[in-house]
């Protein structure tokens, strides 16, 4: 949609969308001035121009046009809290008052550690800022602890910005390779040949091809890393026996397991990890583990941390355990994600999943919903998706429409596009899920592709 060929389906949302922001035009003309596509994620990009958003409180924001949303996305998962819980005002107020950062360790940041250790099962842990570092210096720690070089992740993953890992993430099919051996394609100009050459890519969900990829390289991997439940391909589930068996070749070869929980670890009471049921030795934590503050943790079994120090394993940050992120995170580990909480936004979950199939059955629209634990995303196709290769046959422009047609009618549904997903806060109720679906239900003739019913797979 960004070469200037509008697609005639697009043409009335656009023309709504135009009409409802009018400000927002006006603060990402200024803003593009200074920044490219006048916004510092290119994931926050939208045709014909992103939206500004001004404020926001429980499950609701307001744009620079004053238009009110009913808010799904939750900041891409970051905000299992909903927006402004009191109990993470009420923190961040006290500690702001006694200093936003120290340079030194803040004195309650032992009980944190210990809460993560506990609420985890890991031995030990180290703090960040984003999930980009906790990603990479977990990959750093495996490589110097197993002294091996090659690290295997799934294709589709995304699990940061940083060059080891930014391979593999969402390749066009052009550079994608075979599907059971797939190509370390790099995601970006400026990753370097000799990086991407030791970054393995396996196909999630098929273990036959993951073993054989690992065992290529024996002698030398040090790690693979996974999403439990990979969430930037939409919400794909992990087939039975799937990570078990990751964890059997990881123990065969000598290579550690690297959960990436960024979105997982505050979605289940104790990480994705559990739900999948498998052992991690090094686990990543964000996002919502401080419910919107930037605070990520690596956690890590016995003796993997044990070299980390001056002169040894390098890890520093002069962020690292910030006050601020450590008060906020204590807020949510003891007000915002507990076990009643969750099992509560778990149980809407559900709801909104089998109601989407409901409508969707009844407009008849064809697609596949996904859903487990606070989170669910559409998949508009006939068919489940598993892996990548099935992400692609996925109709993303009328993933696209869905999403226009809601925001114009004050709903953000999910994350933007095919490969986001929704999420239930702590802060939405069975109104907000009734309304979403009352939306949906407005919006679902628009959508109809061909006419079979739509289907649900979920976990809740």
């Amino acid at each position: 949609m960004g070469d200037g060929n509008l697609d005639p389906r697009f043409e009335a949302a656009f023309a709504d969308y135009e009409r409802r922001t009018p400000r927002s035009k006006e603060l990402w003309e200024h803003a593009r001035r200074w920044s490219p596509l006048g916004v510092h994620s290119n994931y926050r990009f939208l045709d014909p121009y992103p939206f500004f958003v001004h404020r926001a409180e429980g499950v609701r924001l307001w744009d620079a046009d004053q238009n009110e949303y009913l808010d799904f996305n939750m900041a891409f998962g970051a905000l299992q809290s909903g927006h402004a819980h009191p109990k993470l005002v009420e923190a961040l107020t006290h500690q702001l008052a006694d200093g936003s950062v120290y340079g030194y360790e803040w004195d309650r940041t032992p009980e944190v550690a210990e809460r993560i250790c506990v609420r985890y099962g890991m031995d030990k842990v180290r703090f960040s800022t984003t999930g980009l570092e906790a990603t990479q210096h977990a990959t750093r720690f495996a490589r110097a602890y197993t002294k091996k070089r090659y690290v295997l992740k799934f294709e589709g993953g995304y699990h940061g910005s940083h060059d080891t890992l930014l391979v593999g993430v969402k390749p066009r099919i052009q550079v994608a390779g075979p599907a059971r051996h797939p190509n370390s394609a790099p995601a970006s100009p400026g990753i370097l040949p000799d990086v991407t050459g030791h970054t393995l890519v396996a196909p999630f969900n098929d273990l036959e091809a993951t073993r054989e990829i690992a065992r290529e390289h024996k002698d030398d991997l040090a790690a693979v890393i996974a999403e439990p439940i990979p969430m930037n391909m939409g919400f794909i589930l992990p087939e039975d026996g799937f990570f078990p068996g990751v964890r059997e070749l990881c123990d065969e070869l000598g290579a550690l397991l690297i959960l990436d929980e960024i979105k997982t670890g505050a979605k289940y009471p104790h990480g994705g990890a559990a739900r999948v049921g498998v052992r991690a030795d090094l686990i990543t934590l964000g996002k919502s583990i401080a419910c919107g503050v930037p605070l990520s943790a690596i956690g890590a079994g016995p003796g993997i941390l044990d070299e980390v120090g001056p002169r040894k394993v390098a890890h520093a940050g002069t962020y690292n355990s910030n006050p601020l992120g450590m008060a906020a995170c204590l807020a949510s580990l003891d007000h915002i994600l507990t076990d009643e909480a969750l099992e509560r936004s778990s149980r809407l979950n559900h709801r909104l999943a089998k109601g989407y199939a409901e409508v969707f059955r009844d407009a008849g629209v064809t697609a596949h919903v996904s859903a487990d634990g606070v989170s669910g995303t559409v998949y508009f196709t006939d068919h489940p998706v598993r892996n990548w290769r099935d992400f692609l046959t996925v109709d993303g422009d009328r993933s696209m429409l869905y999403y226009y047609h809601c925001l114009n009618r004050g709903l953000i549904p999910s994350g933007t596009g095919p490969d986001e997903q929704w999420t239930i806060s702590v802060q939405h109720t069975d109104a907000d899920v009734d309304r979403h679906l009352e939306i949906l239900g407005s919006v679902a003739e628009r959508l109809v592709g061909t006419p079979q019913s739509g289907e649900i797979e979920e976990s809740v």
